[in-house]
Order: structure tokens, then sequence, then C-alpha cells
């Protein structure tokens, strides 16, 4: 299928994925949505995408929703803006279950609903002049495209609150700092650092990465007991499979594990 508003090339067991409206800051809008969730659902059917690369065009990783766009809108913005998060939610949503892990490469500055890519995604490395703002109540309204919901468990509930009443911008360093940002590097090194890492973890264990992911996350609604019945569950089936045998006969022969292909 081709996209108008993203780019999605699949190369090497890496999906990637660009947003491609730099003339609009990338700013999500209905098209773009609807494109997003389209290309995530092809990477979570696709069993040759082992890694998710998300990246921005242009000098922005994404200024957030179409503002500019929703103004043209009359009474119907809320039936607009019901459409647009319903694509949006549901990219989001297959980013956090599928096995293949997401990476996000994150340049300029990314703001409301593009930090909801931001969140759900498993791994995140941002360029040393990349800025993080909410920027949703500065505009007159609420959070959206998961920031809600991932926020304060990555930063707890009294930072969130902070940026999303004041609107304040975090440098990459401060995002690094306070859980968003797993790396940061020099502006001119993040194409090769983001590519470095999609392609390790495109080698790695796929499977078990996808049942890592999901116990991970589900550890925050679970009860301890309910939990380790399911972490037990878990690594029980994951023992059964090729990847498994791989992996521990990999260690015991002192030699790199090879899961492409399983």
């Amino acid at each position: 299928m081709d996209y108008k508003t993203i780019k999605f090339d699949l190369r090497d067991g890496v999906a990637h994925l660009t947003l491609n409206r730099p003339d609009a800051a990338n700013a999500i809008s209905l098209e773009l949505s609807q494109e997003l969730y389209d290309a995530m659902l092809r990477c979570d059917e696709d069993r040759a995408v082992r890694a998710v690369l998300i990246a921005g065009s242009g000098k922005m990783f994404c200024a957030g929703g179409d503002l500019k766009a929703f103004a043209t809108r009359k009474d119907d913005l809320g039936a607009h803006l019901k459409l647009l998060t319903h694509f949006i939610h549901g990219a989001v949503s297959l980013m956090a279950h599928m096995d293949a892990p997401v990476i996000a490469a994150v340049n300029g500055t990314v703001a409301g609903g593009g930090l909801g890519l931001v969140f759900g995604a498993d791994l995140v490395i941002a360029a040393e002049s990349a800025r993080f703002t909410m920027a949703y109540t500065r505009a007159g309204l609420s959070p959206d495209a998961s920031t809600s919901f991932f926020l304060p468990r990555l930063v707890g509930l009294r930072r969130a609150l902070d940026l999303t009443l004041t609107n304040r911008v975090l440098s990459a360093r401060e995002a690094m700092e306070w859980g968003i940002v797993n790396r940061v590097v020099p502006d001119a090194e993040l194409a090769t650092a983001s590519d470095g890492l999609v392609r390790e973890i495109a080698d790695g264990a796929t499977a078990a990465f996808g049942v890592s992911k999901r116990l991970l996350r589900e550890s925050f609604s679970d009860t301890l007991e309910t939990h380790l019945q399911a972490e037990a569950r878990a690594i029980a089936e994951r023992s059964r499979s090729a990847e498994a045998r791989e992996g521990i006969s990999a260690f015991l022969e002192k030699r790199a594990p090879r899961y492409r292909g399983m």
C-alpha cells in the first residue's frame, strides 16, 4: 500500500516508519492517523517484522494534533476528533501488544499526540537538541494518544501533572533523567545510533521480546500472586520454543544465538 503522510519500508526484518508531513511539522491529521494504524497493523501481522523504527522527517518529530485542520472544523470537530483518536489509539495499542519491539528516534520537538508515539514505544533514542512538551492544555485541550496513561507510569503522578498543567518543555537530557528517553546522542549521530539499536533488536528473540513486553506492562495492574502465575506460565511455554532451545544452546556453546528464521 502506498501512503501519503508516512513512509513505510521493510528491510532486513526492520519496519522503517517515518512520519512524512515535514511542512506541517508532522502534525497528526486524520489521514496520518489512519495510515499509521494501517502500518502498525501490517507490522503486527507480518512475521517478517522483527523490529519497528519510528522517526519524523524534516526538523521535527511530531507537533501533535493538526490544530490548523481542527480550526477549519465547525460543529463536527468533536466527531472528527473521535474518529482521529480511534485510529491513533489503535496504532498505539498495536505498538504495545505486538511482539516486535518498537523504537522511536526523536529529532527536534515532539508535542501532544506525538508524545503518545514516544511513550508507547518500547525504547526511545533522542537527539541532543530534541525537546518534549505536552502542550494540550495550552490549546484548551486534554491529553489523548495514550499520553495520560503512560506519562504517570513513566515519571510519576506529580511530574506528570507538572508537565500537563504547566506545559513545561523538557530537554533531551531532562527527558532521559525523568525516564522518558533511554539514550541521548549528538544530533548528527541519531540516524546511525537508532539504526544500530534497531538492528540489534531485530537480531534478538522476537517472540520472547513480545512475551516480556506484555508481562512488564501487565505488572502495573496485576496482584503479585497473579503476576507470579503469569510469569511461571510464560517461561514454561517459552522453554518449549525454538528460540529457547537456540538461546540455551548458544549460551552453553559460547556463541551468539541465531534467532532469525524462527
